[in-house]
């Protein structure tokens, strides 16, 4: 089995002081299942889709992507695309708390929120990006709307229901373990959390006293909830867009790309996830010009010869293709590129 090559590169180029950031125009549409607020930044592109992402449970836009986003080399790209930053129900800064009883939506559902969000903003097309449970929602619209998503960058994916010993692990867990806790075990890895650098104690602080946390935990039961995907390789059920799927190193099912738990790379790796970023869209036609030098001399990307995730989680032949160039074509439709951060 080929696997990614592997070497240390050095994080540059941070989003200089005084740099002026963008605007951000928040709005709110009303959908089925409830409010959905969301954030733009920038303006439509001719003839190009939006970037659309969503966050992991315990976050919302802004501590899960403003890493990512605010990183020095990135602003390249949002340069060439409108963005738009979905939190879920809740989830957005200060979001009052649900009342006692409320009937938080399934993931499911959420996805079902994306359509409504499209056409308040009258945009026909996007790019997915999502961590975590926003990975599974993101796949779920790619799913029922195949035709409204022209790529899909998957962070940390777990596209499988909980299975009955899942389900006793962590009704165990719950029994010594807060839903902060919880939510951290789900975030990074034990390694990480047993080493309790900066950035942990950031998140542990965030969460934990999180004014909504209620509304969290009800976002965690509904990921604990979620259905399984269902992906068949080369069936009905697949991915039809170009996908990109990141794990990062601390994950603990590395090799399995798609990680439940372990790992923040949109936070502890934004350049290498940037150069990553750059790469998948060249591959789709956009930014041909784009300088992709560190990348195209440090890592090899790994195509998957199959347009469709596995759920049992094996690996597909990969193919392994240097460039030279800096460019990388698209292929088939529905290839997929495989990162380690």
């Amino acid at each position: 089995m080929a696997e990614l090559q592997e070497v240390q590169i050095t994080e540059e180029k941070p989003l200089l002081p005084g740099q002026t950031p963008e605007a951000a125009k928040i709005h709110s549409v009303e959908t089925p299942y409830g409010s959905v607020t969301f954030t733009v930044y920038g303006t439509p592109k001719p003839k190009r889709p939006a970037i659309l992402t969503y966050h992991d449970v315990g976050l919302n836009y802004k501590s899960c992507f403003q890493p990512l986003f605010q990183f020095g080399d990135m602003q390249e790209i949002i340069q060439n695309f409108v963005r738009v930053h979905v939190d879920a129900p809740g989830m957005e800064e200060g979001a009052p708390v649900f009342p006692l009883g409320y009937q938080y939506p399934s993931l499911d559902q959420l996805a079902d929120m994306i359509p409504c969000v499209l056409q308040y903003l009258n945009f026909s097309t996007v790019i997915g990006v999502g961590v975590g449970a926003g990975a599974y929602i993101l796949s779920r619209y790619a799913l029922n709307h195949p035709d409204t998503v022209e790529g899909l960058v998957l962070i940390n994916i777990d596209p499988n229901a909980k299975g009955w010993m899942d389900w006793a692990a962590h009704k165990l867990t719950g029994l010594t373990s807060s839903i902060p806790e919880m939510i951290l075990g789900h975030l990074f890895s034990q390694e990480e959390l047993s080493g309790n650098s900066e950035l942990i104690q950031k998140y542990r602080n965030i969460i934990t006293h999180a004014p909504n946390l209620d509304n969290i935990e009800l976002y965690w039961n509904s990921y604990n909830n979620r259905r399984d995907l269902n992906f068949e390789r080369g069936g009905d059920i697949t991915l039809k867009c170009p996908v990109m799927l990141v794990v990062g190193d601390q994950a603990p099912h590395e090799d399995a790309v798609m990680a439940d738990s372990g790992g923040q790379p949109q936070l502890t790796q934004p350049g290498k996830l940037t150069e990553a970023f750059k790469y998948f869209l060249q591959g789709m036609g956009y930014m041909a010009s784009s300088c992709m030098t560190r990348l195209s001399r440090s890592r090899t990307a790994s195509l998957t010869s199959a347009a469709s995730i596995d759920g049992n989680r094996s690996r597909s032949r990969t193919l392994s293709q240097s460039s030279e160039s800096g460019t990388l074509s698209s292929g088939p439709p529905g290839h997929t590129m495989e990162v380690s951060c």
